[in-house]
């Protein structure tokens, strides 16, 4: 069983920043993609960023340049900077842990962008 863990969601003013960590713990390869999507109102849920296990990165369109993502292997543990937030960044953020071909998610943290 994999267990995943965010944290550090909130409601922060339209250029603010914030930072989601994502735990995991369980039966985890080393060998894994980790990531971000999200789900805002009325939409479907989308990659936001993911990092595989050697440091490689991909990033939404929507975010680049404003957010980063990062890993510490030694704590599985993925986290997401999100600077320079605009209202549309708002909604709830789920962390995925994707050993192929099984993917693990979170239990999701809102993000909520006050314009």
């Amino acid at each position: 069983q994999v267990q995943l863990v965010e944290s550090g969601g909130g409601l922060v003013q339209a250029g603010g920043s914030l930072r989601l960590s994502c735990a995991a713990s369980g039966d985890i390869f080393s060998i894994n993609t980790m990531g971000w999507y999200r789900r805002a109102p009325g939409k479907q849920r989308e990659l936001v960023a993911a990092i595989g296990s050697t440091g490689g990165t991909k990033y939404a369109d929507s975010v680049k340049g404003r957010f980063t993502i990062s890993r510490d292997n030694a704590k599985s543990t993925v986290y997401l900077q999100m600077n320079s937030l605009k209202f549309e960044d708002t909604a709830v953020y789920y962390c995925n842990l994707r050993v192929v071909p099984m993917d693990f998610w979170g239990q999701g943290t809102q993000v909520t962008v006050s314009s």
